[in-house]
């Protein structure tokens, strides 16, 4: 029996308040009748509900469903949404984004003329705050084009390192072929650890060079703290789906794309435990290198190497030299790298902190 919708518009939502009218006002006008749009409330505790309501009340042509629970975190939201989808398609839309007029009628075409298992999509870096910072995100596969080849798949998915669960729109079949709860609750960087799981049962992808959302850039700040359990789950989270790439037997090239973007990881949790108290810190970097270690299917000798080589698929040559040089420093502890992190992060705090007194004067 086919399903009722081509798409499942799946937008969790917590204290959304200030942003669900805006994200809801650029999906509403361009639905039809192929899709429906779910919207989670995770346990608000300001007006998102009532937003969300009046909005479907001034839309009754369009099927949205507000489904509002108990607050459990972003990864349970997710698979309340895909336990609630009707639609062939599953597309992740968070609450504060802003999908692009005309998108959901060219994945509608891409749908009917060759119903992929994914459908890879462009989208922009959008700074509300700062436009001269917006900029556009391209994935690297080639344009329009349908892939059936596992390890490209794989390769540029890794290659491209934009790991967000709704930067792709995937059958709901894939999701359903897993054991359900898919995402992992409890943990940070939830689709860090699903979406390679499901690229790498998908047999087809096609490319559409089309802006999928404007994925909202907030203003850094200074109450923002980073954990040390941030940098663990952040470095961890690839290695959840490592078993699943074993299993699924991927081949070397597979594997090398895969320890890149480990390497890439690893080496933004050491940068951001600067942060972190003095012992803290540096407890943390241990354990970051013990798990960086442990999820590489190769050593880093090998896979640095290759980043340096220029021997991988790569979106910059520049930041593959610079991320392998600091890799390489990192796992040596090295002396003028320690220094250069800490010294940057004072940097930083000290400008979010005439960021905040300047905003506080305006």
């Amino acid at each position: 029996m086919p399903a009722p919708f081509s798409i499942s518009i799946i937008v969790p939502a917590y204290n959304a308040g200030g942003f669900i009218d805006e994200c809801l006002a650029h999906i509403l006008p361009h639905m039809t009748p192929a899709h429906e749009l779910i919207v989670i409330d995770d346990g608000s505790r300001d007006d998102t509900a009532a937003r969300v309501q009046a909005q479907a009340a001034a839309a009754p042509q369009c099927a949205l469903r507000l489904i509002r629970q108990a607050n459990q975190g972003l990864a349970q939201v997710r698979n309340v949404g895909l336990q609630e989808a009707r639609g062939d398609y599953i597309l992740f839309i968070d609450s504060d984004d802003l999908l692009q007029a005309g998108i959901l009628a060219r994945l509608d075409a891409v749908i009917a003329s060759h119903r992929p298992d994914a459908i890879a999509l462009d989208f922009s870096m959008w700074h509300p705050d700062r436009p001269d910072k917006n900029r556009a995100v391209h994935m690297g596969y080639a344009p329009d084009t349908l892939v059936t080849d596992a390890d490209t798949i794989l390769d540029v998915f890794f290659a491209d390192r934009h790991l967000y669960a709704w930067a792709r729109v995937i059958r709901r079949e894939i999701y359903a072929s897993f054991e359900q709860p898919l995402y992992p609750t409890n943990r940070l960087f939830e689709d860090v650890a699903v979406t390679p799981r499901l690229l790498a049962r998908c047999h087809s992808l096609y490319y559409l060079p089309h802006q999928l959302l404007a994925y909202r850039q907030h203003p850094v700040s200074i109450t923002k703290s980073v954990s040390a359990d941030y940098c663990r789950d952040f470095t961890a989270a690839l290695g959840l789906t490592k078993p699943a790439l074993e299993q699924a037997g991927v081949s070397a090239s597979v594997r090398d794309h895969f320890d890149a973007v480990v390497s890439y990881f690893y080496i933004g949790a050491v940068k951001n435990s600067y942060q972190l108290p003095g012992a803290t810190g540096r407890t943390v970097r241990r354990e970051l290198q013990e798990i960086y270690r442990a999820t590489l299917f190769g050593t880093p000798d090998n896979v640095l190497g290759k980043m340096e080589q220029g021997s991988l698929r790569s979106t910059s040559r520049r930041d593959d030299l610079r991320a392998a040089r600091q890799v390489r420093q990192a796992l040596a502890n090295s002396l003028v790298f320690r220094f250069k992190q800490t010294l940057s992060r004072k940097v930083k705090l000290w400008q979010r902190q005439a960021k905040v007194r300047a905003l506080r004067k305006a």
